[in-house]
C-alpha cells in the first residue's frame, strides 16, 4: 500500500491491529472452558431449507446455568437438523432434544483436555502476533518509502519507526493479556 503521510500509516496500523485482536477474541471465545457459553456454537451451520445457516439464525441460544446451553429451535421441522449439526461438530457435544428445545450439558473437562485447549489458545495468540508483526513490517516499509520519496526526513523516519514499534508492543501486550485470561479460565476447575 502506498501512503502519502505518516498519519495514514498510523491510522492503518491501529485499525488492522485492532482487527487482529478482534479475531483473537472471537477465536478464544469459541474455545470450550468448563463454563457454558453460547459462543461455543458460533461456527455451527445447520442445513435449514436446503441452505447451510448459522445456528443463531434458526434458534434462540441461552445458558440457563453454568454447565448447560439451551437451544430453542423456532421451526419444529428443522430441530433434528439442528441436533445433528451440534452432534456432528468437532466440539464433542451430545445434545438431548425434546421437540423444539435442545439441551446441551457440558461435561467437566479433564486435565489433559484443559492442557490441549491451552495449546490451542497459544496457537491462536501466536497467529495474532504474527499478523501484528506483518502489519508492523508493512508500516515500516511505508515509512521507508516516505523517506525515499523525500516526504519525510531521516530523523522523522526514526521517530515514526519508534512510534510504530510502541504501537506494536501495545498490541502484542494486549494479545498476551487475552491469552493469559483465557488460560486462567481454561485451567480453573469449575
Amino acid at each position: 500500500m502506498t501512503y502519502s503521510n505518516y498519519n495514514e500509516i498510523k491510522s492503518d496500523i491501529n485499525s488492522k491491529m485492532s482487527k487482529a485482536i478482534d479475531v483473537l477474541k472471537k477465536d478464544l471465545s469459541g474455545l470450550r472452558t468448563g463454563r457454558a457459553s453460547i459462543n461455543l456454537l458460533d461456527n455451527i451451520m445447520v442445513m435449514a431449507y436446503g441452505t447451510p445457516t448459522p445456528i443463531n439464525q434458526v434458534a434462540s441460544l441461552s445458558t440457563p446455568d453454568a454447565r448447560t446451553i439451551s437451544v430453542s429451535v423456532w421451526d419444529k421441522t428443522i430441530a433434528p437438523a439442528v441436533e445433528k449439526a451440534i452432534r456432528d461438530s468437532d466440539l464433542g457435544l451430545n445434545p438431548a432434544s425434546d421437540g423444539t428445545l435442545i439441551r446441551i450439558t457440558l461435561p467437566t473437562l479433564t486435565e489433559e483436555r484443559r492442557k490441549e485447549l491451552v495449546k490451542v489458545a497459544n496457537s491462536y495468540a501466536e497467529q495474532a502476533k504474527v499478523s501484528i508483526r506483518n502489519i508492523r513490517r508493512d508500516a515500516m516499509d511505508g515509512i521507508k518509502s516516505l523517506e525515499k520519496d523525500k516526504l519525510i526526513s531521516e530523523d522523522d523516519r526514526k521517530t515514526y519507526e519508534d512510534e510504530v514499534q510502541k504501537i506494536t508492543d501495545k498490541f502484542v501486550a494486549d494479545v498476551d493479556e487475552h491469552l493469559k485470561s483465557k488460560q486462567t479460565e481454561i485451567m480453573s476447575i469449575s
